[in-house]
């Protein structure tokens, strides 16, 4: 039943403290001081009359005392108010060395309910001696000892402070020593032997002193050491620590074993005499052997016993280095240890609100989420710092009392870049070590229509076969948009205000997968090449788009039988009849085979082979030039008349071909030459009438020529040479009359040849073996120059092929 009321108590106490803590009620600050060891029941301060509370009112309002264990230290008289001494109080105990010595109460009222803060300042009196460790100390000195050597002796300890704290050392009267002391501020007075005349030891192996430690209280008080000087020889170096002062900071959880700092300390000796040996000696009244725990061969100090911040916040070690000579030496390091308080409570995140989802276009600022960030700590362990991951377009806004938090966009978010979010907030106190919490958010980013579709290729490059059959696929396009849903749906179409009529009218397109289909049969002979666009539109709102350029080129296959050109006879058969006298030599010129194809490339490359012939030793046929030779001359059984069939085939996978006759007839020399001249004759008299056609031909095309030199060095000042495709057609008659057209697309030139390739060129795949890549090696500074070069050299070429042509049909 006690305990329950008991805990009844201490909840209400709780609950009365939290709401006073929260109300903003006033609150009031009462200091008072005290000198310690004052008597048990003298009064320190009346809190009722300092309040301002009217005394007859004092025990309905029920004022009480509330700081934990310290309460026990005072208590207050519910009667009139007063707060009087309940215990003996010690300012040692409680503070040590601390200055001031603060006893923070909180008095309780009731009806209403408030709190005030009470501040009693527990005042130093000399109740305390200085202190030596031990009654008799003993210092061994080497007769080699220099004048003016100095020897730090042990020091004197005083608990109390200020005044009442250890003021000076005296030394008794002797001709080898003198006495010094060294402030050390917070660390106290050190007393330090001065030699002040060579020792002997010989003379006197042994000094006694007696040193005197002195406070400032009133009356003063003091204690003595007896100090005992041997003097010894040798080991002349004492050890020196590399620092007089070690400085270390502890946190009060640290585990048993807890490395703290090394004690380093040189002896400049050889041997025996340079080996150190460390050792604790503060042994009094903190119990530093019980918390620490010295190596004495490395002087690591660690952790022994369990720190408590509460019950002590430093500690004052004095570590003595001494080496191990004959007659040793020794140097004392000072340590001081700071023992830290703990932060012990983690933040906590409470997200009061959050939306989830949000759009890519959302402007920069969007709140997305609200959050309430609590620590139960106090001081810097309970102030709060939110922070966000880098590299995310988020961004944490504070209140101006730092509580809450709202998360907002920092930026625009693209959902292409990144569909969704998982947010790690993280919040942080700035205790030490710092304790910290985290919360995820998940935001989704809903997707907007900011991106065109994109097709795979610009511009796009199609061969097609000609001859193919209309209403078939002959080529796809593909676009892609990296939007979602019907932002991403794509649907295609030609664009036929800006492509040409004439080419689009007769090709169509599937919207949805972007084949298109050829609604007549391509030839090449009529068009090689025709350029439209299309039209690459998503289902978003508002619709976006993009177009294309699609370059087609048509590919020739062997649909054209070679023609007959000569001989022909007057029915337009291909036949025709050659007289030779009988007495030509072999190798003679019978007659040339002529013949044309339409094609070009290998579909074009035309061979000729004799099919029948009378006598075989008789005539020879040239495969590429058509031409009849005799292989050797007549004799006299030999017929008067031969028949030769002559087969003229092209080269394409599919052979075309067409057939010619000529009849030869061997006439005797003296008809030969008859015939000869009724043929000069009629050869004389058209041969004038080819004269006059053949100059006024090379008259026009000279013009011509003249014109278009004119024309291209305007064209190249005014505009640039780069075009997508250049075509130069000529045609060739060599006897297989071979067709070759140039053209260019992108950083390639390609060539549809004959039967002779040029060296270094190669066969484009799927050009049914017409097209070569040309290399291209032209330098874009002088482009222009080396294309009018290449026109010119072109337009010579076919004025030549022209002439050729003239002649040969004569």
């Amino acid at each position: 039943m006690a305990s329950e009321n008991t805990r009844s108590w201490m909840s209400k106490i709780f609950y009365l403290t939290f709401l006073l803590f929260n109300s903003g009620g006033n609150a009031a600050q009462i200091n008072y001081s005290l000198q310690e060891e004052s008597k048990t029941g003298i009064t320190v301060g009346n809190i009722g009359k300092d309040l301002g509370i009217d005394p007859t009112l004092l025990e309905n309002r029920n004022l009480r005392i509330v700081a934990g264990t310290k309460q026990e230290l005072f208590r207050v008289n519910h009667e009139d108010g007063a707060l009087f001494v309940n215990q003996r109080i010690d300012r040692e105990d409680l503070c040590a060395k601390t200055n001031p010595c603060l006893i923070n109460l909180k008095a309780v009222i009731e009806n209403p309910l408030e709190m005030h803060q009470i501040s009693v300042d527990i005042l130093d009196v000399n109740d305390n001696p200085p202190s030596f460790l031990d009654e008799n100390y003993k210092l061994e000195i080497l007769e080699s000892a220099m004048t003016g050597a100095r020897f730090q002796l042990e020091t004197a300890h005083d608990p109390d402070i200020g005044s009442n704290d250890l003021q000076a050392y005296k030394l008794s009267q002797n001709h080898y020593f003198r006495l010094e002391t060294e402030d050390m501020g917070d660390e106290g007075k050190i007393p330090v032997l001065i030699l002040q005349k060579p020792l002997d030891r010989e003379k006197s192996a042994r000094h006694k002193l007696i040193l005197t430690a002195t406070d400032g209280g009133k009356p003063q008080k003091s204690t003595t050491v007896n100090i005992t000087i041997v003097v010894s020889d040798v080991n002349d170096n004492t050890p020196i620590c590399d620092k007089q002062k070690y400085t270390v900071t502890v946190k009060e959880n640290a585990p048993e074993g807890t490395f703290l700092l090394r004690v380093n300390a040189s002896d400049s000796d050889d041997g025996i005499n340079g080996e150190i040996e460390y050792s604790l000696r503060n042994k009094f009244r903190n119990g530093a052997s019980e918390v620490f725990d010295l190596d004495s061969l490395t002087g690591e100090l660690r952790i022994k016993g369990g720190l408590n911040f509460e019950e002590r916040q430093v500690y004052e070690l004095k570590i003595v280095a001494a080496d191990k000579g004959a007659v040793s030496l020794s140097t004392q390091c000072n340590v001081l240890v700071n023992v830290e308080d703990v932060n012990d409570n983690r933040p906590e995140i409470d997200v009061t609100s959050v939306s989830s989802h949000i759009p890519e276009d959302a402007p920069p600022g969007t709140v997305v989420a609200l959050m309430g960030v609590t620590d139960l700590d106090s001081g810097m362990n309970g102030k709060i710092i939110c922070s966000l991951p880098k590299n995310i377009p988020f961004d944490l806004k504070p209140s101006p009392d730092g509580n809450f938090y709202s998360l907002v966009t920092k930026e625009y978010i693209d959902k292409e870049s990144k569909s969704s979010y998982d947010i790690t907030i993280t919040a942080k106190d700035l205790g030490t070590p710092s304790l910290s919490s985290t919360r995820s958010i998940r935001v989704e980013v809903t997707d907007v229509n900011d991106n065109s579709p994109t097709f795979t290729q610009s511009p796009y490059t199609f061969y097609v076969v000609e001859n193919n059959k209309p209403g078939i696929a002959v080529f796809s396009l593909s676009a892609a948009d990296i939007d979602e849903g019907e932002n991403a749906r794509v649907s295609y179409s030609i664009d036929r205000v800006n492509s040409d009529q004439s080419m689009t009218s007769f090709l169509s397109i599937n919207e949805a997968n972007g084949t298109v289909y050829s609604l007549k049969s391509f030839d090449f002979e009529s068009l090689k090449t025709f350029q439209f666009f299309v039209v690459a539109k998503d289902s978003g709102s508002p619709s976006l788009s993009s177009n294309v350029t699609v370059n087609v080129f048509i590919l020739d296959q062997n649909d054209n039988v070679p023609v007959i050109l000569y001989p022909v006879s007057a029915n337009g058969s291909a036949e025709g009849v050659e007289e030779i006298p009988r007495n030509v030599n072999a190798g003679h010129l019978v007659t040339k085979v002529r013949a044309y194809d339409a094609d070009i490339g290998y579909n074009g490359w035309l061979l000729f082979s004799l099919q029948e012939v009378s006598e075989h030793s008789l005539f020879g046929l040239d495969r590429y030039t058509g031409q009849i030779r005799t292989l050797r001359s007549f004799t006299e059984t030999d017929e008067a008349q031969h028949k030769l069939l002559i087969l003229v085939k092209d080269n394409g996978n599919v052979s075309l071909s067409a057939t010619a006759t000529v009849i030869v007839k061997v006439v005797e020399p003296k008809e030969a030459f008859a015939a000869s001249d009724v043929k000069n004759a009629v050869k004389d008299e058209e041969e004038n009438d080819v004269t006059f056609y053949l100059i006024i031909t090379l008259g026009s095309v000279s013009v011509l020529f003249v014109i278009s030199i004119i024309v291209l060095i305007v064209m190249q000042c005014s505009k640039s040479t780069d075009y997508s495709s250049k075509y130069l057609q000529d045609t060739n008659y060599d006897g297989t009359l071979c067709h070759s057209i140039q053209y260019r697309s992108g950083d390639k030139r390609y060539m549809l040849v004959g039967p002779r390739m040029s060296i270094g060129s190669t066969i484009a795949p799927g050009s049914n073996r017409n097209t070569l890549v040309i290399p291209d090696r032209r330098r874009r500074d002088s482009g222009e120059v080396r294309c009018i070069f290449y026109i010119i050299i072109m337009i010579i070429i076919i004025i030549f092929f022209k002439f050729a042509r003239v002649c040969s049909l004569f």
